[in-house]
């Protein structure tokens, strides 16, 4: 949720790509999450859905750096969702 907050600040130009797609890995982090905990007694498949989980939160961070780049966000905003990231196992 942080992060949509955040996004709501980008500019107009941005809502159909940055924006937008920061939004959409973030979000899928969640679902995997979500997948994986409702499959778990199917090993293979709980690891598979926490696997993308981790490979959507690096994508998400690699917005947040193009984003940060832009100078849409501070570098202070940057690293304080790092750090909640790397709760997540991943960075």
């Amino acid at each position: 949720m942080q992060v949509f907050e955040i996004t709501k600040r980008f500019p107009k130009e941005e809502v159909y790509s940055l924006t937008d797609q920061i939004r959409r890995s973030s979000r899928s982090v969640t679902v995997n999450i979500a997948e994986a905990y409702r499959k778990r007694k199917y090993v293979k498949h709980f690891v598979s859905k926490l696997t993308h989980a981790d490979a959507e939160n690096s994508v998400t961070i690699v917005w947040l750096d193009f984003a940060l780049s832009c100078n849409y966000l501070a570098t202070s905003e940057v690293e304080n969702l790092k750090t909640l990231s790397k709760m997540l196992g991943s960075c």
